[in-house]
């Protein structure tokens, strides 16, 4: 029996193989974001003062269920900005997450930072798709992906000036780090079964390396847990359920990111 990522990846080869005859390359290149100049998802991590939180907007996931199924991304991801966040991530995964590439392209519209695509990128042609719809950066999930295949598609992103994050579960899937990768991503959530614990990115840590910057995923739901996170060496957080739980995701933040500060005096 497949687990949730085998049936994810099984949906998403159909789903990508039905895009490229629904809108070929060609049709993605006219897109009015495709020549615009991206922003750099570091350079806002690394900032002064930075909070370093990737704000998510998600409506469901596969393990929780149903999020949030009122929320604007419009509004939403405004509400992330002005709380305080350095940059966002928007799911456009469909059947799985209930996401959409007209979230991410709204939230492009809306607000002036980088703006993260999450989803299961398996094939060049989302990439290229990132890139039309909006999106400063990609994310390659190793456990789904080999080395070469890594190598080739941030070197793709780059290319496109998107900066690609390597996602890693732990030790052995550091070996698809490549010159092409721009930031380290430590997801604390299995991806088989959907455990989470923070002690995923806290056994990371010494593999942290000056030239990389790296973010903890998932599972971050307290101030404390951030600050822990930041102490042992990460430049980045990204946070999803933790906020999209709330009515006011926005609100959420805010608050979430005024006790960071004040616990980290």
């Amino acid at each position: 029996m497949m687990n949730i990522l085998e049936k994810i990846m099984a949906h998403k080869q159909m789903e990508v193989a039905s895009a490229k005859e629904i809108v070929p390359v060609s049709v993605l290149e006219q897109s009015p974001f495709f020549n615009r100049s991206t922003l750099s998802l570091t350079g806002y991590l690394l900032r002064p003062g930075s909070s370093g939180i990737i704000a998510e907007f998600k409506r469901k996931s596969p393990s929780r269920g149903i999020i949030n199924s009122k929320a604007q991304v419009e509004m939403v991801t405004a509400g992330y900005l002005k709380a305080g966040s350095a940059a966002l991530s928007v799911l456009t995964d469909r059947d799985f997450f209930g996401g959409s590439h007209e979230d991410l392209s709204r939230a492009r519209k809306t607000n002036d930072c980088p703006i993260l695509r999450k989803d299961f990128i398996v094939d060049p042609y989302q990439v290229i798709e990132a890139k039309s719809i909006g999106a400063d950066a990609i994310l390659l999930i190793a456990s789904i992906l080999t080395p070469r295949q890594v190598l080739d598609l941030a070197r793709l992103a780059r290319s496109l000036g998107l900066e690609t994050i390597l996602e890693v579960h732990g030790y052995p899937e550091l070996t698809h780090l490549n010159d092409q990768i721009s930031i380290l991503g430590v997801n604390n959530r299995n991806l088989g079964d959907f455990s989470v614990s923070l002690d995923i990115s806290l056994s990371m840590s010494g593999f942290i390396t000056e030239g990389i910057p790296a973010i903890s995923e998932s599972g971050i739901h307290e101030p404390a847990d951030l600050v822990l996170l930041k102490q042992a060496g990460f430049s980045g957080f990204l946070i999803g359920e933790q906020f999209m739980s709330s009515e006011d995701p926005g609100l959420a933040c805010k608050s979430f990111i005024s006790k960071v500060k004040r616990i980290s005096v």
